[in-house]
């Protein structure tokens, strides 16, 4: 049993912060600067870094679950490095150069000695195990789409995360979402990668017969983008796209409202003066090349897959028109969350810790290695690395692009994004009449059940569930869901 993702908090030589995959010059600076190097020896020592990787990187395409992994006699071995090095981030931060050095002065013994005369160490082991309990069902089947936003559900079966809780997962590729739906409310999936507005749908009866569920978990913010075909690179302004055939993964996706909230600042009525059809994510690429789409608005690998093919170019991130927006979701029925709580606590566990994984830039080239193969995306590497590193082409201008948060990672679950989507669902016609928009958010989005888990994990989640956000540089107040819906010219109703 292996996780490439726990070394040894007492070694010296490791890196917890798996550095040795990074490529930015900060990364690479941090670590020699801890070696006591000049900062021209640092920027020299970033150039080879950067151009032995480039020369390499043909030869690295070996699966990210190397003999180099660290391996374990049971889960029980894992969760004890797991909470090892838990406790021994939470004294060094994320200064990882520090515990090193640390190590480098007294020796790993004497770090540990010193940790255990401090801290019970055996009985925190313990009391963290026994607050899981025994899992009620070890072997899980959990859906997903095969796109990057699902990073975190994908990464967590070849990488470890699972394991490391006791849990046997079968990740299962899924085609799109109505199936994802459907497997889940049947019970086929004990749980599933949604995008953040399904959840609240099917709680609410929208598309689907009334089922509680409850999302505990964001899996990416960001990560979509606007894509035309690239007859239409004359046609940069959205008022010129009249008559345009858009596809979207779902009615109830992110990428629906998105689309639909930037084309209508431009005065296109969506409704009526574009066509929006909904096409799995796997059969963009291929629709557009047939010239069934002028464009979609869809989640990546796809949007840089038709880069890729040389069929259409970027037109814009979604980043762009909402800075940090929500994408993603993991989410299970509430029937399995209060009939199996150890074993939801458990799968919680390992989706909010690879979810944070995933979110340090210098983990993202090893997750697009894991990810990439054919029973995970089916995609080149080269278009998934170019994605969850942020250094992309847009098959427009003739430079590589470096944003680093193109695609990012954060598990909380804010009631204001919820809020957000409920108001969209009704400006556009998908839900009617008098919405309690909080108690709908609350409901669904479990925020304390996120915040709990990522203090317990060693992490540090907001100390409120709401907040405002401006988009398109319109502010939306979560306290004025009803005023926010009409001060649009074009809605529904």
């Amino acid at each position: 049993m292996t996780s490439k993702s726990l070394g040894n908090p007492f070694d010296g030589k490791t890196r917890l912060t798996h550095t040795t995959g990074c490529r930015c010059e900060s990364c690479v600076a941090q670590s020699a600067s801890a070696e006591g190097l000049s900062d021209y020896q640092q920027r020299e020592l970033y150039e080879r870094q950067i151009e032995k990787q480039e020369t390499q990187a043909p030869a690295a395409s070996q699966d990210a679950t190397s003999a180099k992994a660290p391996a374990f006699d049971s889960s029980d071995d894992m969760m004890d490095r797991a909470i090892e090095s838990a406790i021994v981030r939470g004294m060094f931060g994320h200064n990882d150069a520090s515990r090193r050095q640390f190590i480098k002065m007294v020796g790993g013994g004497t770090l540990a000695a010193a940790l255990g005369s401090i801290i019970p160490l055996d009985q925190v082991k313990a009391a963290v195990k026994d607050s899981i309990g025994p899992l009620e069902k070890k072997k899980l089947k959990v859906g997903f789409v095969p796109i990057t936003c699902a990073t975190p559900i994908i990464m967590a079966q070849p990488m470890g995360f699972y394991a490391k809780y006791g849990l046997d997962v079968d990740v299962i590729k899924t085609a799109g979402w109505a199936v994802a739906r459907d497997k889940s409310l049947n019970g086929e999936y004990d749980a599933s990668h949604m995008l953040t507005p399904m959840p609240l749908a099917m709680s609410m009866g929208a598309g689907s017969s009334a089922t509680p569920y409850i999302m505990p978990a964001v899996e990416n913010i960001n990560g979509q983008a606007i894509v035309l075909h690239n007859k239409h690179k004359d046609k940069r302004n959205p008022k010129d796209w009249k008559g345009f055939k858009f596809g979207v993964p779902f009615d109830y996706s992110m990428h629906n409202f998105l689309l639909r909230y930037y084309v209508a600042e431009f005065g296109i009525d969506p409704d009526k003066d574009i066509q929006i059809r909904v096409v799995p994510p796997p059969e963009m690429v291929a629709n557009l090349r047939a010239g069934n789409l002028d464009g979609y608005l869809s989640p990546d690998p796809f949007n840089q897959r038709a880069v890729f093919e040389k069929i259409g170019f970027l037109h814009k991130l979604t980043k762009d028109i909402w800075e940090g927006h929500p994408c993603c979701a993991f989410a299970c029925s509430q029937k399995f969350a209060t009939e199996m709580p150890n074993t939801y606590a458990a799968l919680f566990k390992s989706i909010v810790d690879a979810t944070q994984f995933s979110s340090r830039a210098e983990n993202r080239a090893d997750i697009a290695k894991a990810i990439s193969p054919k029973n995970y995306l089916n995609q080149p590497e080269i278009v998934v690395r170019q994605v969850l590193t942020g250094r992309y082409v847009d098959g427009l201008e003739k430079k590589v692009f470096d944003v680093p948060d193109r695609i990012d990672f954060d598990p909380f679950p804010w009631h204001s994004m919820a809020v957000w989507i409920l108001t969209q669902m009704k400006r556009w016609g998908y839900v009617k009449g008098d919405i309690d928009y909080k108690g709908i958010a609350e409901q669904v989005y479990v925020a304390a059940d996120t915040a709990k888990v990522m203090k317990e994990l060693g992490y540090t989640p907001p100390s409120k569930t709401y907040k405002n956000y401006t988009i398109m540089g319109k502010e939306f107040d979560y306290n004025k869901p009803e005023e926010y819906i009409n001060s649009f010219a074009i809605k529904r109703g």
